[in-house]
């Protein structure tokens, strides 16, 4: 049975795949920071709203979750997302997600640091 937490982060990882901008924006601290590993560093909760402005919602994407591990303020989730492109090419890709809160009990994410790979 799934914890609090694990809820938690569950539900943040799907307010992506369902363009949930306010769960995400409220889950997060003013100064959170966001490293896409090899891609981009995103800094504060402003540059975030800005980053997430052109979010829609897609039924297309499907996302799997394999993994949700916690352990006080730190926090992992694993898994796939898989959808289909504009031109029918269907793409998979892995992921995991580490986190870090601003405080253990009721904390929100301070840092989140994403690795991302396509999967054949």
């Amino acid at each position: 049975m799934a914890t609090e937490k694990q809820k938690f982060f569950e539900r943040f990882n799907q307010a992506f795949m369902t363009g949930d901008r306010d769960f995400i924006l409220d889950s997060v601290t003013d100064d959170v920071q966001w490293e896409m590993v090899g891609d981009d560093i995103i800094e504060g909760k402003e540059t975030l709203r800005e980053a997430l402005s052109g979010m829609e919602s897609n039924d297309s994407f499907k996302l799997t979750i394999h993994h949700t591990i916690t352990h006080g303020i730190t926090a992992s989730v694993n898994g796939v997302i898989t959808f289909t492109t504009d031109e029918g090419e269907d793409k998979k890709y892995g992921y995991c997600d580490v986190y870090k809160l601003n405080s253990f009990k009721s904390g929100k994410i301070k840092e989140l640091t994403s690795y991302v790979i396509e999967m054949k």
